[in-house]
C-alpha cells in the first residue's frame, strides 16, 4: 500500500508539474507574439515614414534641379 502512495504521489507531482509547464508555455508563446505584433507595427510605422520621406526628397531634389536649371538658362540668356 505504501508502494502505491509512492507511485500516486510521484504521478500528482508529475502531473503538477507538466501543468506549470504548459502555463510557463503559454505565457511565453503568448508574450513571444505579442512581441513579433508589435516589431511589424513597428516595421510598418517605419516603412510609411520611409516612403513619405523619400518622396519629400525626391520632391525636394526635383526643386532644386530645376531651380539651377531655371538660374543657368537664365544667367546664360542675360549675360550673352
Amino acid at each position: 500500500m505504501q508502494e502505491s502512495n509512492e507511485i500516486k504521489e510521484l504521478l500528482t507531482e508529475i502531473r503538477d508539474a507538466q501543468r506549470e509547464h504548459l502555463a510557463e508555455y503559454k505565457n511565453v508563446t503568448g508574450r513571444s507574439l505579442e512581441l513579433q505584433e508589435r516589431a511589424v507595427k513597428r516595421q510598418e510605422q517605419l516603412a510609411k515614414t520611409y516612403r513619405i520621406a523619400l518622396v519629400v526628397s525626391a520632391i525636394l531634389i526635383t526643386g532644386i534641379v530645376a531651380l539651377i536649371l531655371y538660374l543657368l538658362t537664365y544667367l546664360n540668356t542675360r549675360y550673352r
